[in-house]
């Protein structure tokens, strides 16, 4: 078992990781799809594109990527509707609140690193108690760069005044991994997460993997 020596604080991903928000992502994209006469699609055609935010919605909403004629526009209306139904249905995964607690009662810090915007951000982790804890928060327009690239992350580890390899970085997305990585941090693939569709994570390098997150607790040297 691989016990991460030298660890003194976690940061996660947001959705997929802390956060099922695949319903309310879902729920915004067939929203856009009644409204143009077009029937819902289910959840479980979402939920593997849903760490993707709005280019995976819109990919399997209506077929199309970055690039097309009509994407920017189909961009803002994903992020007005799915604004409105931010946290109708979005909650923590079974075992965050267990995982977290834990790190908070060994006086671990621990924070979010994401690539959602902060306008979406701000306000789930504020209305949540769950984040009432959280050292840190990054959304995706927090530095210059998102994810893959190691800027968030290191900007994280800055804010906590720790060096970035005293932190672990968990996430549920191969471009998870490659930030943490590049940032010189240990990493750890969420299993449970929404992985994205034909993910091949034992490809990804990560140092660990967890199937739920309580797991997590037991490769870490809480006092």
């Amino acid at each position: 078992m691989t016990v991460f020596a030298g660890v003194r604080a976690v940061l996660f991903d947001l959705d997929g990781t802390l956060l099922d928000s695949a319903p309310d992502l879902a729920g915004a994209a067939n929203a856009m799809r009644t409204q143009r006469g077009l029937a819902a699609l289910p959840l479980e055609q979402f939920r593997a594109h849903s760490g993707s935010g709005a280019r995976g919605m819109l990919r399997v909403a209506f077929g199309i990527e970055p690039g097309h004629d009509s994407f920017d526009d189909l961009k803002q209306q994903f992020f007005q509707a799915y604004q409105e139904r931010l946290m109708d249905l979005t909650r923590p995964f079974d075992g965050v609140d267990q995982l977290i607690g834990a790190l908070s009662v060994a006086g671990w810090p621990w924070g979010v690193v994401t690539n959602k915007g902060e306008r979406f951000t701000t306000p789930l982790t504020r209305a949540m108690p769950l984040f009432s804890s959280a050292a840190t928060v990054i959304s995706g327009d927090t530095t210059a760069h998102t994810k893959p690239h190691p800027a968030p992350l290191l900007e994280a580890a800055r804010r906590m005044g720790l060096p970035p390899s005293e932190c672990l970085y968990v996430g549920d997305d191969i471009r998870d991994i490659q930030a943490g990585r590049a940032a010189g941090m240990c990493t750890v693939a969420a299993m449970y997460g929404y992985l994205g569709a034909g993910a091949d994570v034992s490809a990804w390098g990560a140092d660990q993997v967890i199937s739920t997150p309580p797991e997590l607790l037991k490769y870490l040297e809480l006092p």
